[in-house]
Parts: structure tokens; C-alpha cells; sequence
């Protein structure tokens, strides 16, 4: 009997740990898992251990050196001279015993939800292990050493003939997916990110396009420092839907960062619980509309684990089960559980406190300057659209 969703998850997804310093930290999936569990949202038949990918499934997105490499520093026996080349032994990407098989089963949980929803097992499915978009065909790169998206992609193409649509809301731009599909027009790449004139990596410009036959399938969208909820969500729905309507994709993939929270240390953005809240509910009704409901989502970046990534990602499990429609205090034991450990006070409700911030001044004005990025964005688009209009 087909699932309306399957959730993707092992402890085994934990041994994925750089240090005790590091702000990668995959604790927040359990504390996802458990805030689920709590809920009643959630028991152990919507759970899909996942599998560690092949070499041969590594290759698909990945050379054959970089593998090789990343094999030996698991063990210790990678010479230090080779550790930069390979973007792996560096303070964003340290290196950390059985590094490969922790990497390697994080793309093979990826792999496991795609086969879920292509084999008609589950409409959805959910691998909050997944979305590490930083990662090269030959190197790591921003806590990312496989890129568990791009080889799924490279999956969903090979094994299942499928144009894909892929959807990056993290805060960081989706570079190494983007640039593995760069030149390829039945994979199209979207991504909102805050602009790279603050922010790692830097990339992810208005007019990042694409090349050859993959021009005009690679989106960006770069948000101004500071946008807050009414701007990301009108353009992220503007662009989405224009963008969907043209490519009509067979399945959509999106990766779910929660790192455009107020209160992410890291980046510079001002979203709310809102934003991630209306961020599945259209990718969910855009895979209903055009793919017949596949929907492949995963995680990504999300550095408060305590009061952002557990509230967020569960919206996108419960958007997959038709539960979203939740308000109010979380769960007081889940709270009670996991205070003692948290450094922050948990927040104790779903939504964010309508106070949380200042107001920011230049508001208006950063409004205005994330619609023009949208009209530069979807130049192409409106042109084709344009040009059916003319014919009809």
C-alpha cells in the first residue's frame, strides 16, 4: 500500500560529527524526531532506515580521486600535503574517523527517499540528513564532503528519466548543485539564499544562468541582509510558480535550510517560524499540481538547534501528512526533556514572538531591491512566456 510519506532516519545519521565545537551538529535531527514523536505525529512505521551509497552512486556526482581521498583520511592515511587540494582537513570540513561511510549514508538516505517516491511506495519523503549543497565533484567545501542532492539528482535522471526541479531555500547558495547542472536542461536549479556580498560561498548571483544547453535553467535569487518574512515569501512565491509553470518537473526536490531564522549565528536574514511554515506548503502544492505529488525534501544548514531547525523541520513532515495546521505551545515534556541541555531558553510555542526583533529601518527599501533581483531572475521566463502569449 502506498505511504503518504516516509521519514528517513537512523542514529547511524548521528556518527555525521566533526566536534563538539563544530556548528554542524546533527543532534537536531533527533530533537526533530523526538518533537514528532511527542506531537503524535510520527511512529516507527513512517521511519525508512537508510542505506550507504555505492561508489558507483558516489561516481555519479563525484570523481573517483575525491572518493578515494576521502577514503584514505577516514582511516588517518591521507598524506597532509593532499588535504587542501581535496577541501577536506580544513576548520569549515575537518576530518573525523569513518568520515566516508558517515558521508556515504547521508546520500544513501537521500537515495533511499528518492527510490521511495519514484517506485510509488510514498508520495513523499523526508531525509532531514540530507541537503549538504556545498559539496564539489572533487572536493568538500562548506561542511559538506558528498553531495547527497546532486548525486540524487544525477540518480533520479539516470535511473528514472526525470527533469527535476530543484528548490535551495537555505540562507547559504546551493553552489555545488548548481554548478553540476550547469550545463544540463532537464535538471533546473533554484535557490534563495542571502547575497553573497556577506556570506559564504560568495556565489549565487542574479546572473548565474547557466551555459550551453542548461542557459536559462539555473535560477538565484539573492536576498538583501535583514529581509524579513513579507519579502522572502513574495518572492520565493513569484518566482517559484513562474518557475515551475515553465520547467514542469517530474519531481520536485527541495532542500530545506533553516538558517534564514532571526536567530541563526550565522547568516544575516530575519525570517520567522512563518516563513518555514509557507515554505513546504507550496513546494507540497507544486508537487501536486505538476508531478503527481513527489516530493523528495531534505535538510541543510540550521545553526540554532534548539530554538529553530527541531520547530521547522517538523512543519515540513507535518505539511507532508496534512498536520500543518499547528499553533500554540509545543509539547511541554519535549521542552522539559531538552532544556537542560540547551545553552538558549527553548522557545515554548510554535510560532515566534511577534517582538523578537527591532524593527529594521531600511525595510522599503530592501522590499524593493529583492523585487528587482526577482525581475532580473525570471528575465528568461517572462520572455518565453511572452513569446507563447504572442503565439496563441
Amino acid at each position: 500500500m502506498k505511504k503518504n510519506a516516509v521519514f528517513i532516519y537512523s542514529d547511524e545519521l548521528l556518527s555525521y560529527h566533526f566536534s563538539q565545537e563544530h556548528p554542524f551538529n546533527q543532534l537536531r535531527l533527533k530533537l526533530t524526531l523526538d518533537l514528532l514523536t511527542e506531537l503524535g505525529a510520527i511512529t516507527d512505521v513512517d521511519i525508512v532506515k537508510p542505506r550507504i551509497a555505492s561508489d558507483k552512486e558516489l561516481l555519479l556526482n563525484h570523481e573517483s580521486s575525491y572518493i578515494e581521498a576521502v577514503k584514505q583520511a577516514s582511516r588517518g592515511e591521507l598524506l597532509p600535503e593532499k588535504t587542501m587540494s581535496f577541501g577536506i582537513g580544513t576548520e569549515d570540513t575537518p576530518i573525523f574517523p569513518n568520515m566516508h561511510e558517515a558521508s556515504a549514508r547521508l546520500v544513501g538516505g537521500t537515495l533511499t527517499a528518492v527510490d521511495y517516491v519514484m517506485q510509488d511506495k510514498a508520495e513523499h519523503a523526508l531525509h532531514l540528513g540530507g541537503g549538504l549543497h556545498h559539496g564539489f565533484k572533487g572536493k568538500a567545501s562548506g561542511f559538506c564532503v558528498y553531495n547527497d542532492s546532486a548525486v540524487a539528482i544525477k540518480y533520479l535522471q539516470e535511473k528514472y528519466n526525470a527533469r527535476v526541479l530543484y528548490i535551495d531555500t537555505d540562507a547559504h547558495h546551493g553552489d555545488g548543485v548548481q554548478w553540476s547542472f550547469y550545463d544540463d536542461d532537464t535538471a533546473c536549479t533554484f535557490s534563495m539564499h542571502e547575497t553573497g556580498r556577506y556570506l559564504f560561498p560568495g556565489t549565487g548571483n542574479v546572473n548565474e544562468w547557466g551555459q550551453g544547453k542548461g542557459y536559462g535553467y539555473s535560477f538565484n535569487i539573492p536576498l538583501d541582509a535583514f529581509t524579513e518574512d513579507e519579502s522572502f515569501l513574495e518572492v520565493y512565491t513569484t518566482a517559484l510558480r513562474e518557475i515551475t509553470e515553465q520547467f514542469k518537473p517530474d519531481v520536485i526536490v527541495t532542500q530545506n535550510g533553516a538558517d534564514a531564522h532571526y536567530y541563526d549565528p550565522l547568516t544575516h536574514l530575519s525570517v520567522t517560524m512563518d516563513t518555514y511554515k509557507a515554505i513546504p506548503k507550496l513546494a507540497h502544492e507544486l508537487a501536486h499540481e505538476y508531478c503527481g505529488g513527489k516530493w523528495i525534501a531534505v535538510g541543510g544548514g540550521g545553526y540554532d538547534i534548539w530554538r529553530v531547525v527541531p520547530r521547522a523541520w517538523s512543519l515540513i513532515w507535518l505539511e507532508m501528512i496534512g498536520k500543518a495546521d499547528v499553533s500554540g505551545p509545543l509539547p511541554v515534556e519535549w521542552v522539559k526533556r531538552w532544556q537542560p541541555s540547551s545553552p538558549v531558553t527553548i522557545s515554548a510555542n510554535w510560532e515566534d514572538p511577534q517582538d523578537m526583533y527591532e524593527p529594521i529601518p531600511r525595510k522599503k527599501e530592501i522590499e524593493e531591491k529583492n523585487r528587482q533581483t526577482v525581475d532580473r531572475a525570471l528575465y528568461f521566463v517572462r520572455q518565453q512566456q511572452e513569446q507563447i502569449r504572442k503565439k496563441k
